[in-house]
């Protein structure tokens, strides 16, 4: 079998589809991730990668390509820093259908039988329609996205003409669903266990330590750095500096210069020392962070409290996933305080829910389970 996967070229909206696309590769079957530039981080995945849009630079100048269609859902979007997911979902289904018969003409020469897409990729439905086989969501987090697939499937409907298909109904495209079931109202396709992938790299000497005082992971993501100032993240800095812990601030590529220098107790790794998310986790008590879900779901994984900082797009709903479920705690920069990172820490009912999400993760299908479900979906073409 050949799976086409596709989807934004972002970490967090590729990283989590890599645990299925290894385990259909340990079967023996083929896959190609499809997205455009941005998206060579998942090559580091040993997974190989095709560039649908090379002429185009993602994400901004595709926005920016697509607003000149649909001006008014542009200006929504900047206005609301992308919180209106009402015109950020209809502008991104115009940046699927500019990358859309690219993805046709690569699927059909690559000849994939099965399209596995994440929640922003819906031109992986245009191409499946195109190619007359399955197409498969791949959740992302805690969203239930139905409204959100209806939304984008109707803004593609040039895309399904261009090609003579016809576009599903939303409720019949077949959803793998990554949340734990206890963190959402309610299930929103066949249960897919999220196993936590944030890239390889040497782990140094000091992580194989034990620490002499609760570690807490502390991350702002891939895309969040370019979009706040230092001032944002400076009382977040402050009040670290004043709690008897050791903080790990994975930073990747992010310019921390604008901070100064950080107080003895926040240990700043990236850059080239490159420390994977999942890795530090495995070491900690506790994690902060800005509310992408796959920070919030591997800190669940880990079975650690969480502190969650959201800004912007789905954040918000990440983080109300983890405070409703009791594994945590919603603040903005400003409110943290060390008192607040003092809580997080030490509260034995937050630490006890932590440990059952980590069970009811643990219980749900692995990756290597649902490979049988998703051979016999593509058979049915």
């Amino acid at each position: 079998m050949r799976v086409l996967f596709t989807g934004a070229p972002a970490v967090g909206h590729l990283f989590p589809m890599v645990p299925l696309a290894w385990a259909l590769r340990g079967a023996g079957h083929d896959v190609l991730f499809a997205s455009y530039n941005g998206a060579e981080p998942i090559t580091r995945a040993g997974l190989p990668l095709v560039n649908i849009a090379p002429e185009l630079d993602a994400p901004h100048e595709l926005l920016a390509v697509a607003g000149a269609r649909r001006p008014e859902l542009l200006q929504r979007v900047t206005d609301s820093a992308t919180a209106d997911r009402d015109a950020f979902v209809r502008l991104y289904a115009h940046v699927n259908d500019l990358v859309a018969d690219s993805l046709v003409e690569h699927g059909r020469e690559w000849q994939a039988e099965l399209v596995v897409f994440e929640p922003l990729a819906t031109a992986g439905v245009v191409a499946a329609a195109a190619l007359g086989v399955p197409a498969v969501q791949h959740n992302l987090g805690f969203g239930r996205n139905s409204a959100l697939r209806a939304t984008m499937l109707e803004e593609l409907s040039a895309a399904f003409a261009r090609h003579g298909a016809a576009a599903p109904a939303a409720a019949d495209v077949p959803v793998l669903d990554i949340a734990p079931p206890s963190t959402v109202t309610a299930t929103d396709g066949r249960l897919l266990r999220p196993v936590s992938f944030s890239g390889g790299g040497t782990l140094p000497p000091w992580l194989r330590q034990r620490p002499d005082r609760p570690r807490v992971a502390v991350t702002l993501g891939t895309f969040l750095p370019h979009l706040l100032d230092a001032d944002h993240f400076r009382p977040v800095v402050e009040a670290m500096s004043k709690v008897d812990a050791e903080f790990v601030l994975a930073q990747g590529n992010t310019d921390l210069a604008q901070l100064g220098e950080l107080p003895p107790n926040v240990r700043a790794v990236g850059g080239s020392d490159w420390l994977p998310w999942n890795a530090l986790l495995r070491t900690c008590a506790a994690s902060v962070h800005h509310g992408g879900s796959g920070s919030s779901l591997a800190s669940m994984e880990a079975g650690l409290p969480q502190l969650v900082l959201p800004s912007v797009s789905e954040s918000g709903t990440n983080a109300d996933a983890v405070a409703g479920r009791g594994v945590g705690l919603r603040s903005s920069y400003a409110e943290v305080s060390a008192e607040l990172l003092e809580h997080v820490l030490f509260d034995a009912a937050m630490r006890a829910a932590a440990a059952e999400v980590r069970e009811e993760i643990a219980g749900m299908p692995t990756p290597a389970e649902l490979v049988p479900y998703l051979a016999a979906l593509a058979a049915t073409a």
